[in-house]
């Protein structure tokens, strides 16, 4: 896998997570994605999709959606129609927040979590969130069109310690050194 891979139109990002032992309080976890105009692609986000908030236009779902981790296999799963998006989009931020209802957990917390990004057959990313095992959210990549208007993506795996809300707002910021 390199690091940046171009993608042509449909991309699933994918999020499974073992539910929490019998007798604990649920975990839950959202996949997020924020987009940016090309004129502020580091501004605020025009929208943000999750399990509660979809896409206006109808190019970003989440077609899998799990309140506890149960279920086989990938249990949460967005849905990103790139080659849909209107023209004045420049990037997509997506990315993982764990719900804190009742307690912080963090991503080492979890059991046997992994995100996977992919484009038909082909594995643009797979992450365990190992390198931001002490976050309770994470960016998982970024989609920027360049200059002749095809979309890319660039695997970001970064950690942030904030509840899904605040996430959605930061997520998409300029890292600082």
């Amino acid at each position: 896998m390199s690091s940046i891979s171009k993608v042509a139109g449909k991309v699933e990002v994918r999020l499974r997570w073992d539910p929490s032992p019998w007798g604990s309080r649920p975990c839950r976890l959202d996949i997020i994605a924020a987009t940016y105009t090309a004129a502020a692609p580091h501004g605020r986000p025009v929208y943000v999709v999750n399990s509660e908030n979809r896409s206006p236009d109808g190019t970003i779902n989440m077609s899998w959606h799990s309140e506890t981790g149960q279920g086989y296999g990938d249990i949460e799963v967005m849905v990103l129609e790139l080659d849909r998006l209107a023209a004045s989009f420049g990037r997509v931020v997506v990315g993982v927040a764990i719900h804190q209802n009742g307690g912080t957990r963090t991503f080492s917390d979890l059991s046997h979590a992994r995100a996977l990004v992919v484009e038909g057959y082909k594995e643009l990313l797979s992450d365990d969130f190992t390198k931001v095992g002490g976050s309770t959210a994470a960016t998982v990549g970024e989609f920027t069109k360049d200059a002749s208007g095809d979309w890319e993506f660039r695997p970001m795996v970064r950690g942030f310690d904030s509840e899904p809300l605040g996430f959605s707002a930061e997520m998409g910021s300029v890292p600082q050194a």
